[in-house]
């Protein structure tokens, strides 16, 4: 959107009423803008009683040299009126750009991600019509941290956080939506068959929040086969909860199997802020051509305006929405022949949906969220006390090394003093020393040297940094090293053989 534009939308603003919520809006980039004309002249027509600051994100933003694609500015709006709806905005290729969307959810702690995705068959084509799902994901941990080094000429590295706490919270945020949206099942998604201790954390702590909730149905699906079985049978499926990447992936496979990812919306909810988008992107090929799909965006208004406490005009949108589908008023992304009866564009569409509002669909059920809570959000979390015994057993070094795996292990093994001594070299976390014979594998140029006291004894600190003082006076290039904990008798660490 223009600058002009912008600044006409923030004059047509209304003076607020005293019942008036204020919210952000981000027209975005790409299609961003028509799609977000149309969705607002929805919400106008049905009566949201919202006065609309509108800020500017995205690729001119970037552009400016901001490198997360927002100003100072629009920060004061969002933390003022803590909800967003956004259109999707361009991120620039290349290095030094940060994704806007990550920035956000960590900035205004909008860690639960909720995407309901369902068929609307006949009218939109899928081969699977019983689809009705929801996604909760976690929105702020795992690999969307963004910690990452590249360690060695060969070696790099991302690294994978996710917490107690994080876990604990969107798990019972999960099983509070299911409850107060009248859901009868839970699937947790991990891969706990191979990250024991992370995703082990997550499955332990899905089955331990799961007892306080016995009427509803509880399961758990490795990643893999869960996704799998998404593509193939989501029918099978009612809420799923799971962790960042995981939900990243299988929302987007949710969406398209339900037949568009342009019919699909979102919500971002923090115990003090919410943000509200469609998952598609921005689309910059189709961009001004009057030919994209709004449902996305007014999909998110509609959960907006719920979460915002006006669900009578969400209920009304939604109807509408559902009955010119029904009407076979399509935009050429899900328009068919067959099913349809006029291929319309993006401000056609939002007229359509206008026209029909005071109306409910025949096919589908007319939807009431007269009953939904306002703003559903979990309580404020406190970090848990820390009440396991910690035990500092031992240490895990790297080492950049490219010549002989036993010539290292002689160097390393040298570096032992009192009980802190070494027990294995690995590489790429298999075994290398020592006797191992290597002929068959493809090392890389970073070993793992693991030192350990034995069972049941501790070390200190600074038996560690002295063992690093040797290393790199033996001329060792160590990339970094992990401390090896026990937390009440339990190894902080993985296990394999002679470690």
């Amino acid at each position: 959107m223009t600058k002009n534009n912008l600044q006409a939308a923030q004059d047509a603003t209304p003076v607020a009423s005293p019942k008036t919520v204020p919210i952000t809006v981000a027209y975005g980039d790409g299609i961003g803008p028509e799609i977000m004309e149309a969705t607002l002249l929805v919400l106008k027509e049905a009566g949201a009683d919202i006065a609309v600051e509108t800020i500017e994100v995205g690729e001119r933003i970037y552009n400016q040299g901001a490198s997360s694609g927002i100003l100072p500015s629009a920060w004061e709006s969002l933390r003022r009126n803590k909800v967003l709806l956004k259109s999707p905005i361009t991120t620039p290729q290349g290095k030094g750009y940060k994704s806007l969307n990550v920035t956000m959810r960590k900035a205004l702690g909008l860690y639960a991600n909720i995407r309901p995705t369902q068929s609307y068959h006949p009218f939109v084509k899928t081969a699977h019509p019983k689809m009705n799902m929801v996604i909760v994901r976690e929105n702020e941990e795992d690999l969307y941290a963004g910690i990452e080094y590249h360690q060695s000429h060969d070696v790099y590295e991302s690294v994978k956080l996710i917490t107690r706490s994080g876990s604990e919270r969107i798990i019972r945020y999960a099983f509070e939506y299911a409850v107060a949206n009248g859901r009868k099942k839970m699937t947790c998604m991990s891969k706990d068959n191979i990250m024991k201790i992370s995703d082990g954390m997550f499955h332990n702590t899905f089955d331990a929040i799961g007892k306080e909730y016995p009427q509803i149905e509880q399961e758990h699906y490795i990643i893999d086969i869960g996704a799998a079985r998404i593509a193939a049978k989501p029918e099978i499926f009612d809420v799923i909860v799971t962790e960042n990447l995981y939900g990243d992936i299988i929302s987007d496979i949710a969406a398209e199997v339900s037949g568009s990812v342009g019919l699909a919306g979102s919500s971002n909810i923090g115990e003090d802020f919410a943000m509200f988008e469609a998952i598609h992107g921005s689309a910059p090929d189709i961009a001004g051509k009057n030919i994209a799909n709004p449902s996305g965006i007014l999909q998110s208004a509609v959960m907006m305006l719920i979460h915002i406490g006006q669900p009578t005009v969400a209920a009304s949108i939604q109807n509408a929405w559902l009955k010119t589908l029904e009407d076979g008023i399509h935009t050429g992304d899900i328009y068919r022949k067959e099913s349809s009866r006029e291929k319309v564009g993006t401000k056609e569409f939002a007229k359509a949906v206008v026209k029909n509002l005071g109306k409910k669909p025949t096919t589908f059920p007319a939807v009431d969220y007269q009953k939904s809570e306002k703003g559903k959000t979990a309580a404020k979390t406190v970090l848990a006390a820390a009440t396991a015994k910690k035990e500092l057993n031992g240490v895990d070094m790297y080492v950049c090394w490219t010549g002989d795996v036993n010539e290292l292990g002689t160097k390393v093994k040298a570096l032992a003093e009192g009980e802190l001594i070494l027990k294995t070299l690995s590489n790429k976390g298999l075994k290398a020393w020592p006797d191992m014979d290597t002929s068959g594998m493809h090392l890389t140029d970073q070993f793992r040297c693991r030192f350990r006291v034995p069972n049941g004894k501790t070390t200190t600190h600074a038996a560690i940094t002295a063992l690093l003082d040797r290393a790199q006076k033996a001329g060792l290039d160590f990339t970094k090293a992990e401390n090896l904990y026990f937390f009440d008798g339990i190894p902080g660490y993985t296990l394999s053989q002679g470690q």
